[in-house]
């Protein structure tokens, strides 16, 4: 499938997601008690990897954008299905008049962006195509500054197309990382040829379509190698010893967020 085509398929993202978070903005349009916590991004410094996001949009679920001093983006690709063609520089638009530094790097990596820089860093429906999971959030905690917060929201699996599969177990993100998984590994290609619900996605096209986009994923980057729920996060917090401030389960997402204590990573 040509570029321009995938651009066009995944521009709106994935549709169920955005769907479910349509639904969430009728039902529950702003986060309750974001107001109490507004603080720790109002005048802020931040970095968004795989944006930028509708959800934290003006008016979004979780309406950072708006508050920030501005927010820098990092994308694995200077081309994305999601965000099409992409050039590194202050070009990174986020909100109405406001644009940060797009930086071009692998997500899980983030080696070319300075530590200890950012206040609060935003990942929505991002972590779930990294294939070293825990790598990344220790390397997106290395951004922070020594009481940053970190914002992770991710697909709720009964509310797509991997409601089929179970959730991953820490012990299992734990080996990925002792054993330095790269993001080209296909580890779990056989689980998701299974148990994807074609039905679910419409645009992955028919099985095969599906199936040569998926053994492509190290350049489209569209698979979902792990499958998450709270508690998994909750033990990924644990892990870096942070502090979960909120965590809470909507109709399409996942939300935690966390602080980071004073250690380093």
């Amino acid at each position: 499938m040509k570029k321009n085509k995938m651009h066009t398929i995944f521009k709106s993202r994935k549709p169920l997601v955005v769907a479910g978070m349509v639904i969430d903005k009728i039902f529950h349009n702003r986060m309750k008690g974001f107001d109490k916590i507004s603080y720790l991004f109002k005048d802020k410094k931040g970095i968004e990897i795989g944006g930028p996001s509708k959800f934290f949009s003006a008016d979004g679920f979780f309406p950072v954008y708006p508050l920030a001093t501005s927010i820098d983006g990092c994308n694995f690709s200077s081309q994305t299905v999601w965000e099409g063609n992409l050039q590194e520089g202050e070009n990174y638009v986020y909100n109405p008049g406001k644009q940060g530094q797009q930086y071009i790097c692998e997500g899980a990596e983030v080696e070319i962006i300075d530590k200890d820089n950012y206040n609060f860093l935003l990942s929505c429906n991002n972590l779930e195509h990294i294939a070293n999971p825990i790598k990344a959030v220790g390397n997106w905690l290395a951004l922070l500054k020594h009481d940053g917060t970190i914002v992770l929201v991710l697909p709720r699996k009964q509310s797509n197309f991997d409601h089929k599969r179970t959730v991953t177990s820490f012990e299992h993100l734990l080996s990925d990382y002792k054993n330095n998984t790269s993001e080209a590994d296909l580890s779990h290609i056989n689980e998701i040829l299974q148990l994807h619900d074609l039905k679910l996605d419409p645009l992955a096209g028919d099985f095969q379509s599906f199936k040569e986009r998926s053994l492509q994923n190290f350049t489209n980057r569209c698979l979902h190698h792990h499958v998450y729920d709270i508690p998994l996060l909750e033990e990924i917090c644990n892990f870096f010893n942070l502090q979960v401030i909120i965590k809470i389960s909507l109709t399409a997402n996942h939300i935690l967020i966390a602080r980071k204590s004073h250690v380093n990573y």
